[in-house]
């Protein structure tokens, strides 16, 4: 089996599908995490999923993927990406390759959200292309695994 990724979802992404639509699609979390498991089973990747809605969780979930011998993290921290230093922190304590997912473009939304803590410790960030962000950052891996990103 190839390498092992982890990916986190943070708050008010259980609520995807149901949650404001027109910004973050119709296709729920689960139906979500089932297209990447999909792809990358046939990428000869192993997959793990998390959700929660509470920073504390999300920090430990990071913290416990050493432990897990994880090899990449892709993340989608909600609002927590405009302010939480904790989970930054952690991200660059881990020293896990991140890639950090948005299914809005947050750079053409509110001022607020233009600005991520999360990105500076990570290797890159997927934004604006719905559920395709999470299949481009897990794109992105596959590039890694094979030798040539």
């Amino acid at each position: 089996m190839g390498a092992k990724v982890l990916v986190i979802n943070g708050p008010n992404l259980n609520l995807l599908g149901s949650r404001e639509p027109d910004q973050y699609g119709t296709t729920g979390l689960q139906e979500i995490n089932n297209i990447i498991a999909k792809s990358a089973a046939e990428n000869n990747l192993e997959i793990e999923f998390f959700q929660s809605n509470h920073e504390g969780a999300l920090i430990d979930a990071i913290h416990e993927a050493i432990a897990g011998e994880i090899d990449y993290l892709i993340i989608n921290p909600g609002a927590f990406t405009h302010y939480s230093y904790a989970i930054r922190d952690a991200i660059k304590a881990v020293n896990i390759p991140a890639i950090e997912v948005h299914l809005s473009n947050i750079h053409n939304r509110e001022e607020f959200r233009k600005h991520s803590v999360i990105a500076p410790v990570c290797l890159g960030q997927v934004s604006g292309f719905g559920s395709l962000s999470y299949l481009l950052a897990l794109q992105a891996v596959i590039f890694k695994e094979s030798g040539q990103g």
